[in-house]
């Protein structure tokens, strides 16, 4: 296991950035009506979107449609510029389950204008987060079952083997745009069956077999 300062286990509560990746499951995309992406798209969410388990998401004042996203989340081990794909997965330490919480209303209207996501992606509290998952403890994250429900019915599930765009081609070009440092979160995008949640709704995300997490949704007092 990488030696670190810092505890690289609670990664929320000292990690500088999350790095999103959006449509890269081609089911998703479609459902959203847009263009399955040749190349990574990419967003951010600041620290403070971090909400951990006990603590609630809560809904932006400004948004009527506020979705779910589950997916995998990758913590950056080691930092590092212009990494090559044959050596990205030396710079991973671990995973965690996050949920890619969206005011969908705000980023339509965000992409009808060609304005940037910030508020449809980056408020408090929209990227929820499990424990820390160490390296070890997944054999294979391109063959992860994940899922999601809400108040027990099932809205998400699907395989991360049907992502676009790997964790070590991912991790290689954002690298040669962002530099990627110990603490850092990429989201690695959602599978089909996003949906709308709505004050009191319970949300229960999980990996088959590694971990799973509650959420509750509040209105913004």
């Amino acid at each position: 296991m990488m030696s670190s300062p810092k505890n690289l286990s609670k990664f929320w509560e000292w990690g500088r950035k999350i790095i999103c990746v959006g449509r890269n499951y081609a089911e998703h995309a479609k459902e959203l009506k847009n263009a399955v992406p040749t190349e990574p798209v990419l967003f951010l969410k600041p620290p403070t979107a971090y909400v951990k388990e006990g603590s609630p998401v809560i809904m932006p004042y400004y948004s009527n449609n506020l979705h779910h996203e589950v997916e995998l989340g990758v913590v950056i081990g080691k930092g590092g510029r212009n990494i090559s794909q044959a050596c990205a997965m030396e710079h991973v330490h671990g995973y965690a389950l996050c949920l890619d919480m969206t005011a969908r209303d705000v980023q339509d209207k965000c992409k009808e204008k060609g304005l940037p996501w910030t508020l449809a992606k980056a408020f408090d509290t929209s990227c929820p987060v499990s424990d820390f998952i160490p390296k070890d403890k997944i054999q294979d994250p391109h063959n992860l079952n994940i899922w999601l429900k809400v108040n027990d019915s099932l809205r998400q599930e699907g395989n991360t083997s049907a992502m676009i765009f790997s964790i070590p081609f991912l991790i290689s070009y954002i690298s040669k745009i962002i530099s990627l440092e110990e603490g850092d979160l990429i989201l690695t995008g959602t599978p089909k069956g996003v949906a709308s949640v709505k004050e009191d709704d319970e949300m229960m995300a999980g990996i088959d077999n590694i971990i799973s997490m509650k959420f509750k949704v509040e209105k913004q007092s």
